[in-house]
């Protein structure tokens, strides 16, 4: 445990050192502290610094996430984006940014879900078409994606779900919405950029 420990630490301390000169920086300030403390053999100290700054880390992907959400569509307005990161303790951990888009009565939500052990149960589905025609989904194909969509005529309610690189999965949920209301914010996140992250 302790030689992962170390590894960990030598790889940050390396990032560390190779950066270029930058203003201070919360995360680069915590790693420090914790190399220092894990050689002083203060391993509690150092491992607590540690998740501090992965959170930090988690926080600032976050924020680059949110700009990763579609503009409204034309008719359409947003609300500002949001963004979450919970450490591994929580459900697994993972990163979510989501925005809700109304028009009138109609509203969607596009949530961006990343570094999340759910992902692994819904790519089982986008793998095996049985599965997603069990839960009432259909299999559909956006922007060169796999994705499935599950929508109600009757209720005009509906969601999209994408994996993205296997490491993240794009939620589209519409209430009261046309089904190309829905497929169209599906299709208005950058998959391209989303998948270089």
């Amino acid at each position: 445990m302790y030689k992962i420990g170390l590894c960990f630490v030598l790889v940050m301390a390396g990032i560390v050192c190779f950066s270029p000169p930058a203003k201070a920086d919360d995360v680069l300030n915590i790693i420090n502290q914790a190399v220092k403390q894990y050689k002083s053999g203060d391993y509690a100290g150092a491992a607590s610094n540690l998740d501090y700054a992965s959170q930090l880390v988690r926080q600032k992907k976050s924020e680059k996430m949110k700009e990763l959400l579609p503009a409204p569509l034309a008719g359409w307005q947003a609300e500002p984006a949001k963004a979450q990161a919970v450490g591994t303790a929580v459900f697994g951990g993972g990163i979510t940014v989501s925005r809700v888009y109304k028009k009138e009565h109609s509203s969607v939500t596009v949530e961006i879900v990343s570094d999340s052990p759910i992902l692994q149960s819904l790519m089982m589905m986008l793998n095996n078409p049985m599965f997603a025609g069990a839960g009432g989904g259909m299999l559909v194909t956006i922007k060169g994606q796999r994705a499935i969509l599950k929508y109600d005529e009757a209720r005009r309610t509906g969601d999209v779900n994408i994996v993205v690189a296997g490491r993240f999965m794009v939620t589209v949920k519409g209430r009261r919405v046309n089904k190309s209301d829905l497929l169209a914010y599906a299709g208005a996140v950058d998959y391209k950029a989303l998948a270089g992250q």
